[in-house]
Formats: structure tokens, C-alpha cells, sequence
């Protein structure tokens, strides 16, 4: 990691979200996500993963400046994106791009594929030539024929729609993509064809990826390092390996014990979490996940972990396994 360049770093990132109804008294707070804290390198793909509700998607948003941050910086290729302007804002946008996990709703119906590939390429002032030509060329990269460039939405399978899509955050040539659980809403079947476009494509254009997801062997097919989130805060973060194979917290060793197991002769013990995510805006003193935690002690209850580096991970918890 040290002698690679840093392209993003994310620092005390936090997300809150203000709840109010003429029933209530004040105002209520959800903590979505706080104090984030991540660095992500040239040409590497960092899964984030978690539970529905933890608050991975936010983070992703917030990196592409569609959600504001309520505090925190995001630093990347030098600049603090939460500081930009809209207008700066605009600029940066064609270095960084995101993929969204719908592609039915990720396109407009009414337009062709080609138009909706070259649309970034208009906003920023592309000439028409020039923009026929790169949306060919990039429908043609992500494995679609020339007859695509003048279909329409419909025409098209929802593996064929993702293409489109990926083509599209490709059109500006970006530095950084965000996938927001791009395949989770395809077949299972076009699934790994997605997942090995999104490794060709990373290597022909030098790409970065920050790939969100909630199915574990999806993010460790495409992933080097994967981030764990549990109610909104990082509490594992390891080369996707070692993550799998020695999981150091409690609440990873319990997802991946959870995971659908290919090898029979697998004994892992399926661990089963007591009760159910708390409520973000009520949340448990101490360690988040002391609650549900198997290794629950006194100091859990009292003390929120810092996240401290071992070895090569990053793991907040009292009682880590390794």
C-alpha cells in the first residue's frame, strides 16, 4: 500500500439524518454513517459489504457527492470533494462515476442506447462526431454489437442493460467508479459474466472500484481488500483473503459463516446472531454490536472500540480473534 498512489481518502465521514413529525418532541437523529475512515489505491477494487441498513450505500453516495456529508472530508486526487462547489462539483464528476444496482431504472426508456452513452459526453461539451464515436467503441467494449447503438431500453436482457449502464459511466474515461450492488438485481447466471466485464474493463482502463455489496462471494470475486460495516461504522477492513480465510471480528466471522459453502467436506459452524440490527437512532452504548455479540463482555458495554491495525487489517473490537 505505501509505495502505491492513494487515489481517495476518506476521513471522519458522517452521515446523519434528521427525523421529525408534528407527534414528536424535537427532533430525532439517524446516525447512517460516522467517522469513516478508509484510503483506497490506484487500480484496486475495495468491496464494502454489510447488512441491509448499515449504511455501506450512504457511503458510496456521499464519496460521489450525492449525499452531503454532514462532516468529514473526501479527499480524492487532492481534493476535498465535500468542499467543492456545484459548478467545481460538475468538473470532478468526469473522474468519478457510479453504477447503481438497477439497470431498468438506471435508463430512459424513451431514448436510445446510443444517446444515453453519449449523454455525459454532451453535457460536457463533446462534439456529435466524436461522441457517436467513443459510445460505439465503449458499447462494443462492454460486449454489445453495433445494432445496440439504435435499440431501445426495452429490447434489451437485464445483463445486456447493465452493459449499457457500464458503458455509459465509462463514457467521461473516469478515475474512480462506485457499483452500487451492480449485479444483485441480474440472474445469477449473467452474474459472472458481469463480474469478469468489470475485471476486463478495470484492467484495460486502469480503473478503480469501490464495489458494494451484500453477497460475500460476490465481493470476494472482484475484490483485493473488502470493508465491513455494521450500523453505519467500519469494524473490519483486510486483503479479501485473509477476510475470508481468519476473520478477526466477531460480526464478519458471523457473516461468513452465513455465506452458501461450494465445498461440501466445509464444517465451518454456522453462527446464528441473537435478535435483530438495533435501531440507528436509539443505538447501544459501547461497541454497536455488543448486543448480538457472542464474545460480549463488561468492557463492550461501556467502551466504543477504536480501529486499530493488525498486521495488515484493521479491526474494531475489545476481544478480536486474531
Amino acid at each position: 500500500m505505501s509505495t502505491q498512489k492513494v487515489i481517495l481518502s476518506v476521513n471522519a465521514l458522517s452521515k446523519n439524518y434528521e427525523l421529525g413529525s408534528a407527534f414528536s418532541r424535537g427532533k430525532e437523529v439517524v446516525h447512517a454513517v460516522e467517522n469513516i475512515n478508509l484510503e483506497i489505491v490506484e487500480g484496486e477494487t475495495l468491496g464494502i459489504v454489510g447488512e441491509s441498513g448499515c449504511g455501506k450505500s450512504t457511503l458510496g453516495r456521499m464519496i460521489v457527492r450525492l449525499e452531503e456529508p454532514t462532516a468529514g472530508e473526501i479527499i480524492f486526487e487532492g481534493e476535498d470533494l465535500a468542499k467543492l462547489s456545484n459548478k467545481n462539483l460538475r468538473s470532478m464528476r468526469k473522474r468519478l462515476q457510479m453504477i447503481f444496482q438497477d439497470p431498468y431504472a438506471s435508463l430512459n426508456p424513451r431514448r436510445q442506447i446510443g444517446k444515453i452513452v453519449e449523454e455525459p459526453l454532451r453535457v460536457h461539451g463533446v462534439d456529435k462526431a466524436e461522441r457517436e464515436k467513443i459510445a460505439k467503441d465503449l458499447l462494443r467494449r462492454v460486449g454489445l454489437d453495433l445494432e445496440a447503438y439504435e435499440k431501445y431500453p426495452h429490447e434489451f436482457s437485464g445483463g445486456q442493460r447493465q452493459r449499457v449502464v457500464i458503458a455509459r459511466a465509462l463514457a467521461l474515461s473516469p478515475r474512480l467508479v462506485v457499483a452500487d450492488e451492480p449485479v444483485s438485481a441480474l440472474d445469477v447466471s449473467i452474474q459472472a459474466q458481469v463480474l469478469n466485464l468489470f475485471k476486463d474493463l478495470q484492467k484495460e482502463f486502469n480503473l478503480t472500484y469501490i464495489f458494494i455489496a451484500h453477497d460475500l462471494g460476490v465481493v470476494r470475486h472482484v475484490s483485493d481488500r473488502i470493508a465491513v460495516m455494521y450500523l453505519g461504522k467500519l469494524v473490519e477492513l483486510a486483503p479479501a483473503d485473509d477476510l475470508y480465510e481468519s476473520p478477526a471480528h466477531p460480526y464478519t466471522k458471523a457473516l461468513l459463516s452465513a455465506n452458501p459453502r461450494m465445498n461440501s467436506d466445509d464444517k465451518t459452524e454456522r453462527i446464528i446472531l441473537k435478535g435483530d440490527i438495533p435501531n440507528p437512532i436509539n443505538r447501544p452504548s459501547g461497541c454497536v454490536f455488543h448486543p448480538r455479540c457472542p464474545k460480549m463482555q463488561d468492557l463492550c458495554k461501556s467502551e466504543s472500540p477504536a480501529l486499530i491495525q493488525i498486521g495488515d487489517r484493521q479491526v474494531a473490537c475489545h476481544f478480536p480473534e486474531n
